[in-house]
């Protein structure tokens, strides 16, 4: 265990080391690459259980509607986090892509499970309830000391997060952290991170 331990540190401090010398020029498809290398390295078996009892400390009221997600491939995955949410009396919904718009929200009927939709990722169907999320949790490639996020590139946390007033919370491995992500004065940061070793939170007046 401590062998694999080992190796996957040096993997990830390959991988990083990769993604902050990317950070002096602007491509992001590079950036992109290298940050999925990273991630791959740091992947987890146990990190949904990791993150799970830091549930409270989120502070979100009984009621609150989550905006969830399913995670695919290697992204940390938050499936037994939003467990202990639904067992706090939250309610989770789950986002469906729709082209070129934000993500729709959807409740999840009871006995029902969602289904594989856009690139291969289980989302809900279409005629499911629809749910305004109080509070988003946002998948990621990579973050910076600021709250400032790399996504996949499709847009779709983007137009989300613009579109959306709430809280939004990226669930990363605390090694996803780079010294600086490429941003724009109108991109949306991140109100905290939620990792292995805890939540962190991102003072608004930092840019």
């Amino acid at each position: 265990m401590a062998l694999a331990d080992g190796r996957r540190a040096k993997c990830a401090a390959r991988a990083r080391q990769a993604v902050d010398q990317l950070l002096t020029d602007f491509d992001k498809s590079e950036l992109r690459k290298a940050a999925r290398a990273r991630r791959k390295a740091l992947s987890r078996a146990d990190f949904a259980l990791a993150i799970t009892p830091y549930a409270e400390d989120l502070n979100l009221k009984p009621g609150t509607v989550v905006g969830g997600y399913h995670a695919h491939g290697d992204e940390a995955d938050p499936a037994l986090l939003l467990a202990r949410l639904v067992e706090m009396a939250c309610v989770v919904a789950f986002p469906r892509v729709v082209k070129d718009q934000p993500l729709e929200f959807h409740l999840v009927p009871d006995g029902d499970v969602l289904e594989p939709g856009s690139f291969g990722i289980p989302e809900p169907l279409a005629h499911w309830p629809r749910a305004k999320p109080g509070v988003l949790l946002v998948p990621l490639l990579a973050y910076d000391a600021h709250g400032h996020r790399l996504g996949q590139g499709g847009g779709f946390y983007d137009r989300t997060l613009a579109a959306l007033t709430v809280p939004a919370i990226g669930i990363a491995y605390a090694g996803q952290e780079t010294d600086s992500i490429p941003h724009e004065a109108h991109d949306r940061t991140l109100d905290m991170v939620l990792t292995e070793q805890g939540i962190r939170r991102f003072p608004k007046s930092l840019s």
